[in-house]
């Protein structure tokens, strides 16, 4: 009998869990309120109705998707990178 080696598990995988659960929270919510901002023709209750439930199918989107990140530290920086840069669109939003 041949026993197959298998890959063993990655050990970063609470790193990865961590990061999509924290950052792609905030970046869920970040996209929610640039989606507000950007469509501002729109009437106010379907704008909040659309923004409030766009969160779910982001945050789980980049919650999932984080296991392809090679490493727990890349996930952190590209996920942060992605948080910075909508919040920083949405600061400047401000500004206008």
């Amino acid at each position: 009998m041949s026993v197959s080696s298998a890959p063993p598990i990655r050990r970063d995988w609470v790193a990865k869990t961590l990061a999509g659960a924290l950052l792609g929270f905030t970046l869920a919510i970040g996209c929610s309120g640039v989606f507000a901002w950007l469509a501002d023709g729109m009437q106010m209750s379907v704008r909040a109705q659309l923004a409030m439930w766009m969160v779910m199918p982001i945050w789980l989107g980049v919650f999932s998707g984080v296991y392809f990140f090679r490493s727990g530290l890349r996930a952190w920086a590209w996920l942060g990178g992605a948080n910075t840069l909508v919040f920083g669109a949405l600061a400047a939003a401000q500004w206008l």
